[in-house]
This record gives C-alpha cells, structure tokens and sequence, in this order.
C-alpha cells in the first residue's frame, strides 16, 4: 500500500497519542494475534503495535511481515513500536 508523503505526515502526527493496542509477546505472530490486528485496523485503520524483540533485525521482519500479511503501511517505527495504517472498508460508509 503506498501513501503519499503528505498523508504520511498526517498520519504520523495523529499516531502521538496513541497507545500501542497490540502487544506481541514471545510466542510472535500467531493466528490470533493477525486476527487481533486485522479486527484493530478494521476499527480503527490507524494502529500502534508494540514488538517483544531485542535485534533491529528482527524487529524490521516482523513489522514487514505484519504489513505483507495485512497490507498495511508503517508510518512510523520507534524503539520496540510502530504505527501502522490501512483503509479501511468500514470507515468509506
């Protein structure tokens, strides 16, 4: 999913007072935890989630595979949480 850097912009400023809503814990991402996701992006298209992991590396495969599975798009990443965006249906009502 591509956004323009405008848009990006926007969204990362609204993204501040957000508390992280997901927190991925040791067992990484499992099915619930995608449904937990899905159901959160669905709600609320703008999301934080917290990641577990330690190693930069690790981190950044987790939040590609988050936004591969969801296509969603990372507006921001900071320490152990990033924010991420996908329009959503419900909100075109």
């Amino acid at each position: 999913m591509t956004i323009s850097d405008q848009k990006k912009r926007e969204l990362k400023s609204q993204s501040h007072h957000l508390k992280p809503i997901i927190l991925l814990g040791a067992n990484g991402l499992t099915e619930s935890v995608h449904a937990e996701i899905e159901r959160a992006l669905y709600d609320h298209e703008l999301i934080k989630i917290k990641l577990c992991s330690k190693e930069k590396t690790e981190k950044q495969a987790l939040t590609d595979a988050i936004c591969d599975h969801h296509n969603a798009s990372v507006i921001s990443q900071i320490g152990h949480v990033i924010a991420i965006y996908k329009k959503s249906d419900k909100h075109k009502k």
